[in-house]
């Protein structure tokens, strides 16, 4: 029986997808439940398993766009499974040499000189000089290169003269030709602007390195990281400053009255923005447990577009990377975005005192829209004060108890 494959929905919004990468040949056997392809839509990368076992005949080319419900590949399940025997050794051939009057000598060619062929002491200079026979002209006979040609001769300081210059051309996934879409439409769409501030780490340090090692035995491996503070900092200050928690549509404000943070994390196909949900909820334990999840299904290539719809606020990290500063660009049609950076130690004044303590810059890019200034300098400002007063302002006073030790 012949088995049509058609090309499962990944999303109500998805109309087609793009086949990445096919995982199998043509005419190979598959097991039901396989993984045969790699599918990219506009949300995420999928996979695409077997639906029986069977002889496969593939319908699509890879890069090809293909619609939600189209055929893409054809199993035949009655085809049967080659064995696993081993193959026959292959029998070349034996060709038998010519016979001894059957060669012939190769003719003699005979000398001349042809354009742009140096002669021997002209070559020597030119070699010294490091410049190819090929890039000047020469006078002598037949346009042979003489030696007064090659001691005139100046190198070009435009022309290479070694190195590769290869390029290639590929053609973007869909997944990343949306991402840029939807960039472009946000830097286009949207009156953003960017505010920064700094945040003394020194609190946030002396907690994690008091309490990561309990924190670790006692929920079985999980790491107390750096954005279990920043997502609890964010969900204050949202809760505070409600307007970057709301979005345009068209005419209308959107606001909500939950926190769904969007989390960049990198996966091997780009970069992904998995949705933590209700975050305002969580403890620190359940935001590093979900970010933990979230970033291994990302790592995995396994996330889905569930995952990663809805949002109403993005935190990005560009610190992991090595970054100092940045301007991040709003994850439409979310109204704001905060771009954490690396932690270095500078000296600051501390009442009235220079001290060295590490610190990171952070930025709030907004849409001007829908976002004055006010509510985005006091928003990034409560992030600040969140993150330099943990203790009293994220753990109620009680860093055990909130961290359920």
């Amino acid at each position: 029986m012949i088995l049509e494959m058609k090309v499962p929905s990944p999303g109500e919004s998805i109309k087609e997808v793009e086949i990445a990468t096919w995982l199998v040949k043509d005419g190979d056997y598959v097991e039901k439940d396989q993984a045969i392809a790699e599918v990219d839509s506009d949300k995420a990368t999928l996979e695409l398993p077997a639906e029986a076992s069977g002889i496969i005949t593939l319908k699509a080319e890879e890069g090809d766009a293909v619609a939600v419900g189209a055929v893409v590949c054809l199993i035949d399940t009655e085809g049967a499974k080659p064995s696993s025997s081993a193959p026959v050794a292959e029998v070349k051939p034996v060709v038998e040499a010519p016979k001894k009057e059957e060669v012939k000598a190769a003719p003699v060619a005979a000398v001349s000189y042809a354009t742009s062929t140096p002669s021997p002491a002209a070559r020597k200079i030119l070699d010294e000089k490091n410049i190819q026979p090929t890039d000047i002209i020469g006078t002598g006979k037949d346009g042979r290169i003489t030696k007064e040609d090659a001691v005139n001769a100046v190198p070009s300081m435009g022309t290479p003269t070694g190195g590769s210059r290869a390029s290639e051309r590929t053609k973007l996934s869909m997944l990343r030709r949306k991402v840029a879409e939807r960039l472009v439409a946000a830097k286009n769409e949207t009156a953003m602007l960017t505010t920064f501030n700094e945040v003394n780490m020194t609190p946030i340090n002396l907690l994690r390195n008091e309490y990561k090692d309990a924190f670790k035995a006692k929920h079985g491996g999980l790491g107390l990281g750096y954005m279990s503070f920043f997502t609890k900092a964010v969900t204050r200050a949202l809760k505070m400053y409600p307007d970057v928690n709301s979005m345009m549509d068209g005419d209308h404000k959107i606001a909500f009255d939950f926190c769904d943070i969007s989390i960049a994390v990198s996966g091997p196909k780009g970069l992904m923005v998995p949705v933590v949900r209700n975050a305002e909820n969580l403890t620190f334990r359940g935001i590093e447990g979900d970010i933990k999840r979230l970033a291994i299904k990302a790592r995995d290539g396994q996330i889905t577009v569930d995952d990663m719809t809805g949002g109403t606020f993005t935190i990005t990290n560009g610190g992991v990377f090595g970054s100092m500063l940045s301007t991040p660009i709003i994850n439409p049609p979310q109204s704001g975005i905060l771009g954490m950076h690396n932690i270095i130690e500078r000296p600051i004044a501390v009442n009235g005192k220079v001290e060295i303590h590490p610190m990171m810059y952070v930025a709030l890019s907004y849409d001007h829209r829908i976002i004055d200034g006010r509510e985005s300098v006091g928003f990034l400002v409560a992030v600040k004060d969140a993150l330099e007063n943990p203790l009293e302002l994220l753990m109620d006073g009680n860093a055990k108890r909130a961290l359920e030790l």
